[in-house]
């Protein structure tokens, strides 16, 4: 569980390469498009890959606040809450 005053980040593996190996960090709530700002002070050029250049989140990416999916960058994020960033399965 994350310390009541941070809010965890989950990283799927396809993202490791990006974040030098990390799979969790912790990081101060605010909102999606806050944390991912943070993600980026972090580990450079991680953010592009999960939103675009208008700031919305890329649709072969997926982000789960706790147990819901997050299509809003404005979407609140809450201290104590977690967040899992992955990438969007498909097939056929």
């Amino acid at each position: 569980m994350p310390s009541a005053l941070r809010t965890r980040v989950r990283f799927a593996a396809l993202l490791h390469s990006y974040t030098t190996g990390a799979s969790v960090v912790e990081v101060e709530p605010g909102t999606v498009s806050s944390v991912m700002a943070e993600l980026d002070r972090r580990f450079p050029g991680l953010a592009f890959r999960i939103v675009d250049e208008q700031g919305r989140i890329r649709p072969h990416m997926n982000v789960f606040l706790n147990e819901y999916l997050i299509r809003d960058p404005t979407t609140p994020v809450a201290a104590g809450s977690e967040l899992y960033l992955v990438g969007a399965l498909s097939g056929g």
